[in-house]
């Protein structure tokens, strides 16, 4: 599998698992600008990277801005909305179970 053979989706994003194992999944995920506002509160730990593209985020009520090469570790539990992505945005997510 190549990371860079995706599509962008027209709206929201599209999540695929590039890994699963043991307490690992490792997902790529190809966001659009035009998301849902949804709130994620998840049961693991979950570090992820930019590799593609720009995105805010609102995490413990603080904006952040990430741009191509950033990266984030979001604790299990913690309330986290993307308010923004550039069209195309690419992120390669760990969520550690």
């Amino acid at each position: 599998m190549n990371i860079y053979d995706y599509l962008t989706p027209q709206s929201g994003e599209t999540h695929t698992t590039l890994l699963e194992h043991k307490n690992i999944k490792i997902n790529r995920i190809a966001s659009s600008d035009d998301l849902d506002e949804k709130v994620y509160i998840q049961a693991e730990d979950e570090w992820l990277v930019v590799i593609e593209g720009q995105a805010t985020l609102i995490l413990n009520d603080e904006k952040t801005t990430l741009i191509k090469g950033d990266t984030l570790f979001i604790p299990s539990k913690t309330p986290h909305r993307v308010l923004s992505t550039q069209n195309g945005t690419v992120w390669l997510t760990v969520h550690i179970f």
